[in-house]
């Protein structure tokens, strides 16, 4: 079955993974970006089943437009995969206000309004998948970076209680905790091995927009294969 996709936070990392991965599978996909400068190129690759929709996903009237774009393009949405984040890596006494409340506004806020605009779809459709990808910080809190921490913890129990109320309406909701760093797209690294594989990440996504309802994941936890952890 062909669904349209939503991809919020796409760049040359695990965004793109997930476009080509899902775009292999038949899907039509919109790439959301704050600029289009990655993702434009990405589109014009990946065809006409591919639009680029430059969007600030913090911004409501933004994310209504982006939406509005993708429902006249593909059709309603089916799967949203919330992929964004965006935080300096700081202490607390050297976090700015203004820091903080960007990471939550981006990894939190971002995908409460992305969620809003796609479950209303996957509402009326009685059907949909929707991927919030998470962090180690999702569940234990990083030195020297309490902006993303929080936001992660934030996009987490945001994630688990949408789980909760929309299961019973045949939607999806799922997060993955990535515990790891993910492979630079150079893949300029000393041990590649100690990273996680963009397309491997990408493949377990898909497997959670065709799993059956009777077993569904709520939350799957990746990391790279090595000794300790």
């Amino acid at each position: 079955m062909a669904r349209t996709v939503v991809i919020a936070g796409v760049g040359p990392g695990l965004g793109e993974s997930v476009a080509r991965r899902f775009h292999d599978e038949g899907c039509s996909l919109a790439l959301l970006a704050r600029t289009t400068a990655v993702t434009a190129d990405l589109a014009d690759e990946l065809g006409d089943d591919a639009i680029a929709v430059a969007c600030d996903i913090a911004d409501e009237a933004d994310v209504e437009d982006a939406f509005a774009t993708v429902r006249e393009a593909f059709g309603p949405v089916d799967v949203l995969v919330n992929n964004a984040s965006a935080a300096t890596w700081d202490g607390l006494l050297d976090c700015s206000t203004e820091s903080f409340d960007h990471a939550l506004d981006v990894g939190a806020r971002g995908a409460f309004l992305c969620s809003t605009e796609a479950v209303s779809d996957m509402s009326d459709a009685g059907g949909g998948t929707v991927i919030f990808t998470g962090a180690t910080t999702s569940i234990r809190g990083r030195e020297g970076a309490v902006g993303f921490s929080a936001a992660k913890f934030a996009a987490r129990g945001l994630a688990e209680s949408m789980a909760r109320e929309l299961g019973p309406e045949g939607i999806h909701v799922a997060h993955a905790v990535l515990d790891g760093g993910i492979l630079p797209p150079s893949d300029d690294v000393d041990t590649p091995e100690a990273y996680l594989d963009p397309d491997a990440i990408a493949d377990s996504y898909w497997n959670l927009v065709e799993q059956d309802r009777s077993a569904w994941t709520l939350e799957l936890d990746l990391r790279p294969h090595v000794e300790e952890f």
